[in-house]
């Protein structure tokens, strides 16, 4: 069977090192040569919204899915003319969009935070007077890992935060005073089976995610619950197939949805070693319409994104307990180019190996290091 991946990149890349012990076969569409997932398939160099690229990555496919937001929602209605395409477009196109996303949270029954929508200054200062200060204003589309974001202490920075976004349309969010972020990486069969992975605790260094623990410490059972039906309910109003992924903020012991990603996520990454099955897995049996595997945890584990700069691969074998994934790309400051993960038998033996790791290569390619 040919899996069809639209996006290059690490996603793509850990998708088919799952899929190939399984007999899967992958081909990516992807608008750079040097794609990262180019060494694990077949790469279709090309725009995503170039059809004659379009048509040479859908020919022969299985079933085809898409590993980041990049690519538009018309260009997956134009492929699943070709092939089935899972997720579908629309979980695309409401990801993309943050009003919209917003939306679909509060009919499926997420508490988000108070929020309006921004197409104009005079609109931001409306916003700022409706729901309060201090906020965030987010572009509406595009933005990532902190980026396309102003911070709003008080109404007077509505003009700074405007320019700062571009003057493009954005939302306007009051901020949260939470406790911590969470997220759950949620997974929806084309069979309609669903399972969920223990809710995990991230935290984010300069916007970018810098390390996340599973399971996150002193979850109730009904807090994880409370997040699986939600979420559950959210990927049956899309008709979501593949895995979905809910970052929340934690505020005086609620759950507040902030935003969604119809994919294999950064927060799941610690399933490789450390899930009875790894969300990557997960992904494909879901839209092969495979069975789900089990999801829980096989113990204690820790994800350390490495950014920027890559560690020294010997030093990195040298704790116990670590594993380094490198994505071949080239070091950029605040880019994600590798991650590490840390199993253990408890929370204190990962705590050991985190302190060897941060004697055994420094501070420098790992920002949670530094903590």
């Amino acid at each position: 069977m040919i899996v069809g991946v639209v996006g290059g990149g690490q996603l793509g890349r850990m998708l088919a090192l799952a899929g190939l012990p399984l007999g899967l076969q992958f081909r990516f569409l992807d608008p750079h040569p040097d794609a990262c997932a180019r060494r694990v398939g077949d790469l279709i160099v090309g725009a995503f919204d170039d059809p004659d690229a379009l048509a040479r990555f859908g020919d022969g496919l299985d079933v085809a899915t898409y590993e980041f937001e990049n690519a538009s929602a018309d260009s997956v209605r134009a492929l699943a003319q070709r092939v089935p395409v899972r997720p579908g477009a629309e979980s695309l196109r409401v990801a993309q969009d943050r009003v919209l996303e917003k939306q679909f949270f509060e009919e499926a029954g997420l508490p988000v935070a108070p929020w309006a929508p921004v197409d104009s200054l005079d609109d931001l200062r409306r916003a700022i007077d409706a729901v309060g200060a201090p906020g965030v204003l987010k572009t509406r589309t595009g933005g990532y890992d902190g980026k396309g974001q102003a911070r709003i202490s008080a109404p007077g920075d509505a003009d700074a935060a405007w320019r700062a976004v571009g003057e493009r349309p954005s939302i306007y969010e009051r901020f949260v005073d939470f406790e911590r972020e969470l997220s759950l990486i949620f997974v929806r069969s084309a069979r309609d089976e669903t399972a969920a992975y223990p809710l995990v605790e991230n935290t984010h260094i300069d916007g970018i995610l810098a390390r996340t623990d599973a399971p996150a410490p002193h979850i109730e059972g009904a807090m994880q619950r409370d997040a699986e039906q939600r979420v559950a309910a959210l990927a049956a109003r899309l008709d979501h197939v593949g895995v979905l992924t809910v970052e929340f903020f934690e505020s005086d012991g609620r759950l507040i949805a902030n935003e969604m990603a119809p994919r294999v996520h950064n927060s799941g990454h610690w399933t490789t070693e450390g899930g009875a099955t790894s969300q990557f897995e997960n992904h494909l049996r879901a839209i092969l319409g495979w069975p789900i595997g089990p999801t829980a945890c096989r113990g204690p584990s820790r994800m350390l994104n490495c950014i920027g700069d890559t560690p020294p691969p010997q030093a990195v074998a040298g704790v116990p307990g670590a594993h380094l994934h490198l994505y071949e790309k080239a070091s950029r400051p605040g880019r994600k180019v590798g991650h590490i993960t840390l199993t253990g038998a408890n929370p204190a033996a990962l705590d050991a190996a985190q302190r060897a790791l941060a004697e055994a290569i420094g501070p420098g390619p790992c920002p949670a290091l530094a903590r």
